[in-house]
């Protein structure tokens, strides 16, 4: 047994858990079936690495079935409201547009929703992201590109504070003892300017976006909206949130075991690019492995940097990935073209920002 209560893996299990991490990365992006049905498959990979691991337990059910509710309940609550005050919001959106012009409103909706999103949490801002981009004059292409930009912009953003996301809540309780005694304002403190230079970034990349053709807007409306706002739509939209976040539960603790052999003694260059792997794992399940009151400053933001820009590579990267493909349909290659290649981007720019400022 580790000092955590966690098995020590063998040889066997090792390969297992490593070949299922390539096979969440690999078969969403090959497999068309797994790409339609990714939560279930998600569901099953997450079975699988709890299985390999020896980790099943009532503590580890209760917690699959308990942890989604908060967020499928914001789910089903805001899809409801935003039913009922669509046609407010969609005035509301059409009067921005025309006011200050589709760059300038695409600009102000990334930066107010990433720089919102530690107080009103990154499920909230996701929803109303969601909400907003089908109102838009965009064409499909176009609306994934103000997704996933804005959805990179919250992941960051979200992190500043105990409140906007799990990763937060887990540094700062983690923390809060000597010698650093983080408080409330403990991230926004130590990761502020990194991540308001994010946020507007992603913000100046959502005002390059073209708008669709007048030809074109009609039919993109009609793809998303035919079953957005009925009942069962978007209830069925709640549920399939529900299966994927209880799938990530299961996957994050049955690779624990796993990233607990591997990552525990790396020093911040290699954490930084072995947190990549936030792009398919919950990034607060390897912030409570990596962070300890033992680790320096300079390996603290490496590795926080990395969690938060790599998780918007792909859907399962990010809670608000996750509730705005659901809403607009949007497929594992779908996110990969338009978020990947940019994540990687960030993430080498990041890398050599931190390695010269710190």
């Amino acid at each position: 047994m580790s000092a955590g209560g966690i098995m020590e893996l063998s040889i066997v299990q090792t390969i297992l858990l490593s070949a299922l991490i390539v096979a969440v990365l690999i078969l969403p992006l090959t497999v068309h079936k797994v790409e339609e049905n990714l939560e279930a498959f998600l569901f099953a990979c997450g079975a699988f690495a709890v299985t390999v691991s020896h980790v099943w337990s009532g503590h580890l059910i209760a917690t699959a079935v308990k942890d989604p509710i908060k967020i499928t309940l914001a789910v089903l609550i805001a899809g409801l409201l935003f039913r009922q005050f669509n046609k407010h919001l969609q005035k509301l959106t059409q009067k921005a547009v025309k006011t200050i012009g589709l760059r300038w409103t695409l600009f102000l909706i990334v930066l107010i929703l990433g720089l919102t999103s530690s107080m009103i949490t990154a499920i909230i801002a996701a929803l109303i992201l969601a909400e907003i981009t089908v109102m838009l004059p965009l064409e499909r292409a176009g609306r994934i590109k103000l997704i996933t930009f804005c959805c990179y912009a919250i992941g960051m953003g979200a992190v500043l504070t105990s409140i906007g996301e799990p990763l937060g809540t887990v540094v700062i309780s983690k923390l809060a003892g000597p010698p650093y005694h983080a408080g409330f304002f403990y991230l926004i403190q130590h990761l502020g300017w990194f991540v308001l230079g994010g946020v507007i970034f992603m913000a100046g990349m959502a005002s390059s976006i073209r708008e669709a053709p007048i030809k074109h807007a009609p039919g993109a409306q009609a793809a998303t909206a035919g079953d957005d706002h009925n009942v069962k739509g978007i209830a069925l939209r709640a549920g399939k949130v529900y299966l994927f976040v209880m799938a990530l539960t299961l996957l994050g603790d049955g690779l624990k075991p796993l990233a607990l052999k591997t990552i525990t003694h790396l020093n911040a260059a290699w954490l930084y690019w072995i947190n990549m792997l936030s792009a398919v794992l919950d990034n607060a399940t390897l912030a409570a492995i990596e962070v300890t009151p033992a680790i320096d400053e300079r390996t603290l933001t490496f590795l926080l940097m990395s969690l938060v820009v790599s998780g918007g590579m792909l859907i399962p990267g990010n809670i608000p990935n996750i509730i705005c493909a659901s809403k607009l349909g949007i497929k594992s290659k779908e996110w990969v073209k338009a978020a990947f290649g940019l994540g990687l981007v960030l993430m080498i720019a990041y890398f050599f920002l931190l390695t010269a400022v710190l």
